[in-house]
C-alpha cells in the first residue's frame, strides 16, 4: 500500500500555511536591509520568495480529490521540490547575513534559521526523507557557523545545535509514525490487515481513471454460510477463519499483482491489473475467480476443527470512466447475489441482461410502493369445492395491474415486496380487504365455510402482526362471522424460528383463526414440522397434482394424504385441472379441490354470481 495515501490532503493544506508564514515574515527582511544592509539584496530575495510562492499556489490549485493515485504521486513530488526550495531560501539569506560585519544581522539570521528548521520539522513531518534533508540543510549552516568562530562558547553552541537538530528530527519521526498509524487504522481492516472499504474505493476510483482505455475486473467475494459458523462455533473461530481466508486471497492475488481488501463482515474485494482487450479481461476474471473458489473450499483447521466453506463471487468488468467506483461495486454486488440465488459456490459476471433484470426489479419495487394508494392492487377469489362440486370456500389471490407495467405476475411483485419489507404494508392491505369482503358476504348470508388468505412469514413474525389482526377483528366484528378465516403459510418458511412461530399461531387461534400449510412438498420442512405446527389444513402443491399420471408421483400424493389424515389435517388439492385428477384424489378421500377444472380466480362480483348459481 502507498505510504502517502493519507498524506496528500495533509500536504495540500500545508502549502498555504507555509506561503502565509514566508510571505508574512519576508517583508521584515526588507526592513532589516533598509536599516542595516543593502535593501536591494533583501528586495531581490523577497521577489524570489514571491515567485516561489506563486509556484506553490499553483500546486495548491492543481490538486484535486478526483486525481488518480499516479497523478497525486507526481503532484506530491513537485510539492516536495517546492518545499525544499522554499526552505532553502532561508539558508540563502542566512549565508548572506552572516557574511556581514553587523552582529545584529547574525542574531537575526540565526533566529530565523532556527525558526525555519522548527517549522520544517512540523510542516514536513509526513514526508520522512524530505524532513530529514530539509532540517539538516537548515541546521548544518548554523553548526558550521558556530564551529567557525573557534571559541569554547561557540563549540558549546554548535553542540546544542546538534542536539536540537536531533530533537527536531526525533519529534518529526514520532509525528510521522503517529500519522502512519492513523493512516493505517483509517485505511486498513483491523482483523486481517487488508485494506478496508475506504482504501479499496480510492484505489478503484483511481484505477477507473487511469485505465479508461483498458479493461480491469472487480471481484466481490462473499463467503457462503459464514454466519452459521459464527453462530455455532463462536466469533473467535469466525475471526480466525476470516484471517485464513484473507491470507489465501492475498497469496493468490500477489501472483497476479491484484489488490485485495476486506469490505466488512465476510465480504472481500479484489481489483485486477489492466488488460488491453475485454475478451482477455473476461477470460482472466473467470479463470482467477474459479481459482479462488477452489482455494476457499480447501479445508480449514481451526482449534481442532476441520471447517469447509464456499464462496459466491460477483464480477464487474470496468471500462466506463463515466461510472464511479461505487457503481462498479454495486454491479459486482448484484452479480454476487445472483450467484447466491443460483445456489452459491458460483461465479456470475455482471452483464446487460442481468442489468435489465435488476432495472425491471427496481422499477417494480418503486411502482409497488404507490400501487395501493393508486388502487392498482385488487383481489380475486378462487373457489374451493367438495368432491360433489359444492363451493364451501375460496382462496384470496392478490393481483396488480400497474398503469405503467400492465398486469404484473404475483410471483414477481410478492417476491419484491418480501425482499424490500413492503410485504408488511401490502399484506395488511390484502388482509383488511379480505375481511371487508367477508363482512359483505356475511351480510348477504352467503353460505361459505372458509376464506383463505395468504400470510407472508415475514408478516406473521412481525412484532405488530397480532396487534393488527386484533384491531381488524374488532373493527369489522369478525368474531360474529360464521365463515372461518384461514391463514395460509408456506411450508418453505416454517423452519424460521419454529418456537416463536408456534407461539404466534396459538395466540391467533384464540381469535378462531385456523392455519393452512400451503404448497406442501415444495419446501425443505421435515414431517416433524407438520407434526409440531398446530395447523388445521394442508394444501398439496399443484406441481404434484400436474404429474399424477406418473406412478411414483401418484404414490407420493397418496402418502401425503395418508399422513395428513393420520395427523387429523384437512386436505386441499391445488391446481386440479382435469377430471382424471379429481377422480384420483376423490378415491383417496381428498377433502377439498381448487383449480381451473372448477373455476379460475374470479373478481368479487363474479364469485358472488357463481355462488348464487351454485
Amino acid at each position: 500500500m502507498n505510504d502517502n495515501i493519507h498524506f496528500y490532503n495533509f500536504m495540500h493544506k500545508q502549502i498555504l500555511v507555509v506561503i502565509a508564514l514566508f510571505l508574512g515574515t519576508g517583508p521584515g527582511y526588507i526592513l532589516m536591509g533598509f536599516l542595516y544592509s543593502s535593501i536591494f539584496i533583501e528586495t531581490l530575495w523577497f521577489l524570489i520568495v514571491v515567485l516561489v510562492s506563486v509556484w506553490g499556489y499553483k500546486l495548491y490549485k492543481r490538486y484535486s480529490f478526483d486525481m488518480t493515485i499516479k497523478e497525486k504521486n507526481r503532484w506530491l513530488l513537485h510539492v516536495r521540490y517546492f518545499m525544499f526550495v522554499y526552505f532553502s531560501l532561508w539558508t540563502v539569506i542566512f549565508l548572506y547575513y552572516i557574511s556581514k560585519d553587523n552582529i545584529h544581522l547574525h542574531y537575526i539570521a540565526i533566529a530565523t534559521q532556527l525558526g525555519s528548521a522548527v517549522v520544517a520539522s512540523t510542516i514536513l513531518a509526513s514526508q520522512k526523507r524530505l524532513v530529514i534533508i530539509t532540517v539538516a540543510s537548515l541546521m548544518l549552516p548554523i553548526i558550521l557557523y558556530f564551529l567557525a568562530i573557534g571559541q569554547i562558547y561557540s563549540y558549546l553552541l554548535a553542540f546544542f545545535t546538534v542536539v536540537l537538530t536531533i530533537v527536531l528530527l526525533y519529534a518529526a519521526k514520532n509525528t510521522y509514525e503517529y500519522l502512519l498509524k492513523s493512516r493505517f487504522q483509517a485505511y486498513h481492516d483491523y482483523l486481517t490487515g487488508l485494506g478496508n472499504r475506504r482504501y479499496f474505493i480510492e484505489h478503484l476510483a483511481s484505477s477507473v481513471k487511469e485505465n479508461k482505455d483498458k479493461y480491469t475486473y472487480l471481484l466481490l467475494i462473499d463467503l457462503d454460510y459464514f454466519k452459521t459458523i459464527n453462530d455455532t462455533l463462536g466469533h473467535d473461530v469466525g475471526d480466525k477463519l476470516l484471517i485464513e481466508v484473507s491470507q489465501r486471497l492475498t497469496k493468490l492475488s500477489s501472483v497476479h499483482h491484484n489488490i485485495v481488501a476486506r469490505l466488512g463482515g465476510d465480504e472481500f474485494c479484489i481489483l485486477s491489473d489492466a488488460f488491453d482487450t475485454k475478451e482477455l479481461c473476461l477470460a482472466e476474471a473467470e479463470e482467477f475467480s474459479n481459482k479462488i473458489l477452489k482455494t476457499i473450499k480447501e479445508a480449514y483447521f481451526i482449534e481442532d476443527s476441520s471447517l469447509h466453506i464456499s464462496a459466491s463471487i460477483g464480477v464487474s468488468i470496468i471500462n466506463n470512466p463515466q461510472l464511479n467506483a461505487n457503481d462498479f461495486l454495486k454491479e459486482a454486488d448484484i452479480a454476487m447475489y445472483e450467484a447466491k440465488h443460483n445456489g452459491r459456490d458460483d461465479v456470475i459476471i455482471f452483464n446487460d441482461e442481468l442489468c435489465r433484470v435488476i432495472e425491471e426489479k427496481l422499477q417494480i419495487e418503486r411502482l409497488l410502493h404507490f400501487a395501493i394508494e393508486k388502487n392498482e392492487i385488487f383481489l380475486q377469489y378462487q373457489p374451493q369445492t367438495t368432491c360433489k362440486n359444492k363451493i364451501i370456500g375460496c382462496e384470496v389471490l392478490a393481483r396488480w395491474k400497474s398503469a405503467q407495467l400492465g398486469m404484473v405476475s404475483p410471483e414477481v411483485f410478492i417476491a419484491v415486496a418480501e425482499s424490500t419489507g413492503y410485504i408488511i404494508e401490502l399484506g395488511e392491505y390484502i388482509l383488511e380487504e379480505s375481511i371487508k369482503t367477508l363482512q359483505r358476504w356475511e351480510s348477504m348470508h352467503m353460505n361459505l365455510h372458509q376464506l383463505s388468505v395468504n400470510i407472508s412469514m415475514r408478516q406473521l413474525l412481525n412484532k405488530d402482526f397480532t396487534i393488527t389482526v386484533k384491531r381488524l377483528f374488532e373493527k369489522y366484528n369478525v368474531a360474529d362471522f360464521k365463515t372461518k378465516l384461514i391463514f395460509e403459510i408456506t411450508e418453505t418458511s416454517t423452519s424460521e424460528d419454529l418456537k416463536r412461530l408456534i407461539s404466534i399461531i396459538n395466540e391467533l387461534k384464540k381469535y378462531n383463526i385456523q392455519f393452512s400449510i400451503d404448497d406442501f412438498g415444495t419446501g425443505y420442512s421435515s414431517l416433524s414440522y407438520i407434526r409440531d405446527i398446530p395447523a388445521y389444513e394442508l394444501k398439496i402443491d399443484k406441481s404434484f397434482i400436474a404429474e399424477l399420471d406418473d406412478k411414483r408421483q401418484a404414490s407420493l400424493v397418496k402418502s401425503i394424504i395418508d399422513i395428513s389424515k393420520n395427523l387429523n389435517l384437512r386436505i386441499v388439492a391445488e391446481g386440479v385441472e382435469a377430471q382424471e385428477q379429481k377422480d384420483f384424489l376423490a378415491n383417496l378421500e381428498c377433502d377439498l379441490y381448487q383449480g381451473y377444472l372448477f373455476s379460475k380466480p374470479l373478481l368479487k362480483e363474479d364469485f358472488e354470481k357463481l355462488m348464487q348459481n351454485n
